[in-house]
């Protein structure tokens, strides 16, 4: 069984960091997959003030740290994201601005995480096979030619003009 949940976060000063980790809580004992699609400035937010959003994750074998988005009054409310995350703990944080900053997204559960996977391998070959295909369509066209008929009445005759279509459509 499979499920697809909206996810959501508000970060401000009152509430700067969130741990998404549903293997911590057994609320979710299957496969998790969490996908950050938006990240939204609120309307109450300061003007002149930068709202920076970091992400801490495991990456191979060690834990990362890196900004995500950065939004200004005036400048950015909004940036669209397409960060995954396949593996839990993620922690995002406002480490500088009072916000509200809105991530939003989706929690993917079970089998779920295996279809968006098998979805983007699927999406991955046809586009392989698409280049594959453009580059089989140019070299039938190189082998084809064009036809010898079309070769010979655009060759020039003996004196070396090429024939005119209306000398020969007269005679």
């Amino acid at each position: 069984m499979s499920d697809e949940y909206f996810y959501g976060v508000t970060l401000s000063s009152s509430h700067q960091s969130e741990t998404w980790d549903p293997e911590a809580k057994g609320d979710y004992p299957r496969s998790n997959k969490l996908l950050i699609r938006q990240a939204l400035l609120g309307p109450e937010a300061k003007a002149d003030e930068l709202n920076v959003v970091q992400v801490e994750t495991m990456c191979l074998q060690e834990s990362i740290k890196i900004p995500v988005a950065i939004l200004k009054v005036g400048e950015q409310r909004q940036v669209r994201l397409h960060i995954e995350f396949p593996d839990a703990p993620v922690t995002f944080t406002l480490i500088q601005g009072s916000g509200p900053v809105h991530l939003i997204g989706q929690h993917l559960l079970g089998a779920l995480v295996e279809e968006f996977e098998d979805m983007e391998e699927m999406e991955e070959e046809m586009l392989d096979e698409e280049e594959g295909d453009d580059s089989q369509f140019k070299d039938e066209d190189d082998e084809e030619g064009e036809p010898k008929g079309k070769k010979s009445k655009m060759s020039n005759n003996a004196k070396g003009k090429a024939p005119s279509p209306k000398k020969n459509a007269k005679k």
